[in-house]
């Protein structure tokens, strides 16, 4: 057994990734001792099956698409941070714990060794915090390839994770809907008063959130949610990190061993679940003006952040149409070398708020949203995904979900935005806004019945 302090960092006798610290980690920074194991064929093909159902919900972490990818459960060590340098911050801890971490790694592959979830706020002013999370058993699995992690804190070997299918979670019963602090009706005007600002001249683009809150009889287990989500959204990234749950289609961006990508969603239209009628709607989509605007504008952000830390950059000239159960989007897939050596958490912090979560001009739009919105996005729109030892990982937008309140497991705030540009007609971007809260309402909703009703 080869143990030793910084051995994550060991791939091929180099340490990837991460650039060397400036300091040392103080005396008293927690030491991580984690191990990781291959497993069996089959033991990990149910991802989320795995989860046991005694673990609370804000404990459950998960990043997982066709069911390839990574849960955890249980918490060895966390950080929390807010403000303006919230991703600095974050990025220094992850730091400290990966230099000082003991490490045995049988595996050797993207997400394997101790990793940290996270989910950062959009905004430096929320009242919420951002936060990694480190959790003390991760199941990962690509293609036939699966591993379990076991993390504690100390100096000895965590404990071997017996795995085994845990029985469906339970449904959280009936669920009553209630507008947060908008109706759409007030929304509508919102998005009207947008429109009315881009057109003279004021920004370009703006993405303004709307909010529905959720009541359900029974306590929300995220276990369910992220079942449910998986079920019907396999095209997506179904996550989970402190509570906030839910299933994106937008890569901010993943870090694989120097290469960066990242996957641009911008311009939408609702699915009728005509198939027919469906392609002639996507080749609408692809010749609509008013989308491909909003397209240019989200990918020529995102391709000038990245660039600053690429030596090279691939940009497709033509958007493809992304199909979701729901509804379809212009996609764009930016790709870059990075040459900088940045983290996947540093590549996340130069690309927020991007033009598909925010606007263009930034500042512009942000203030805009400020003014208009009339909510606390939290963590919606924020960076969400997992970070390993050597800086590979995976972010993505917290879009599509919801987060469960801590102070009462049966309340869960759900969150859907739209891109508002010239074009847009308000009545339009209320009915889109609800074709992306349709995802979270159907995983809530699945054998209960439902209620549109004010909350007590």
């Amino acid at each position: 057994m080869n143990l030793s302090p910084g051995a994550l960092g060991a791939r091929g006798g180099e340490v990837v990734g991460f650039p060397a610290m400036s300091t040392l980690p103080t005396a008293d920074t927690q030491r991580l001792v984690a191990r990781t194991q291959a497993l069996p064929s089959g033991v990990a093909d149910d991802l989320l099956a795995l989860i046991p159902a005694a673990v609370p919900a804000a404990a459950v972490c998960s990043w997982v698409r066709r069911g390839e990818g990574i849960v955890g459960w249980g918490t060895a060590a966390e950080f929390t941070t807010a403000g303006a340098d919230r991703f600095t911050q974050a990025a220094t801890w992850w730091r400290a714990m990966c230099a000082a971490a003991v490490v045995r790694d049988d595996v050797q592959r993207p997400g394997t060794g101790p990793l940290a979830f996270g989910a950062m706020t959009y905004a430096a002013g929320s009242p919420q915090r951002s936060r990694l999370v480190v959790p003390s058993v991760v199941v990962g699995r690509r293609g036939d390839q699966a591993w379990l992690t076991t993390v504690a804190v100390g100096e000895a070997l965590p404990h071997t994770e017996t795995l085994a299918p845990t029985a469906e979670p339970g449904a959280p019963g009936e669920i009553a809907f209630a507008d947060g602090p908008k109706t759409a009706a007030e929304w509508e005007m919102a998005v009207a008063e947008a429109v009315r600002r881009i057109t003279r001249g004021v920004l370009d683009k703006v993405v303004l959130a709307r909010a529905l809150v959720a009541r359900a009889h029974e306590p929300i287990q995220t276990q369910w949610l992220l079942r449910r989500l998986a079920e019907r959204y396999d095209n997506t990234w179904v996550f989970a990190v402190d509570g906030l749950v839910g299933a994106t289609p937008e890569m901010l961006v993943r870090l694989d061993r120097g290469l960066a990508t990242s996957r641009v969603l911008a311009g939408t239209i609702r699915r009728t679940r005509d198939d027919e009628h469906d392609l002639a709607l996507a080749a609408s989509l692809a010749r609509s003006s008013k989308d491909l605007e909003e397209h240019e504008y989200a990918v020529r952000s995102v391709a000038d952040a990245l660039g600053r830390h690429c030596g090279s950059m691939n940009v497709p000239e033509s958007p493809f149409v992304l199909h979701l159960p729901n509804v379809m989007h212009l996609a764009t897939d930016v790709a870059g070398a990075v040459d900088d050596r940045s983290t996947s958490l540093e590549l996340a912090a130069s690309l927020h708020p991007s033009a598909a979560v925010c606007g263009t001009p930034t500042a512009v739009a942000d203030a805009l949203i400020t003014e208009l919105e009339g909510l606390d996005r939290g963590r919606y729109a924020g960076p969400v995904g997992w970070m390993d030892a050597l800086g590979d990982g995976e972010w993505g937008l917290a879009l599509r979900s919801g987060q469960l309140d801590q102070a009462d497991p049966r309340m869960m705030t759900l969150f859907a935005g739209c891109g508002i540009v010239a074009g847009s007609d308000p009545n339009d971007e209320v009915a889109e806004s609800d074709a992306k809260f349709l995802p979270m309402r159907d995983a809530l909703t699945a054998l209960a019945p439902v209620t549109n009703a004010a909350l007590d």
